[in-house]
């Protein structure tokens, strides 16, 4: 059994035209419901990650969000304690079309609800300027973390 919180967030159907959700609107799905289909991809085949690294205690605490198109998970993300956000992922052939970025600010406004007055990440270097068109500031050097090279991030809200 599982249980999970489901919410829409409205996209501009000529922008977001494969994001199809009623006749003159588009919208994607973002649920608190864990799913591993889109992990694995991403985290655990595309970017080598050991898979007994890839899954910790965390997730049992942590707040899922999932974004679907058709019934398919495309992206996830996870929030711990309304503080931090991270295991951020998007399938490749869903990268560069604003899910990622509505999936973010989705995850700043429930910070924001919780009381959150600082949201840190740890970002991969390669999506600094993703991070940054929201508004997080690099707050330390680069440093490696499971191979693959990271900065700490944060937003102050």
């Amino acid at each position: 059994i599982y249980a999970f919180d489901s919410s829409t967030i409205d996209l501009c159907l000529s922008v977001f035209w494969w994001a199809h959700f009623r006749k003159t609107k588009a919208g994607i799905k973002l649920h608190t419901l864990f799913d591993i289909n889109t992990q694995i991809p991403v985290f655990i085949e595309e970017q080598n990650v050991a898979e007994d690294f890839e899954w910790d205690e965390i997730d049992t605490t942590a707040v899922h969000l999932l974004a679907t198109c058709n019934s398919n998970a495309i992206a996830c993300l996870r929030i711990i304690d309304y503080q931090k956000i991270g295991r951020m992922a998007v399938l490749k052939a869903w990268r560069g079309k604003g899910v990622g970025h509505a999936m973010l600010v989705e995850a700043i406004k429930i910070c924001k609800k919780h009381g959150s007055k600082c949201i840190k990440l740890s970002a991969q270097t390669h999506a600094i300027g993703f991070y940054q068109q929201a508004g997080f500031k690099v707050v330390s050097d680069e440093y490696c973390d499971v191979h693959i090279p990271h900065v700490d991030m944060q937003l102050e809200l």
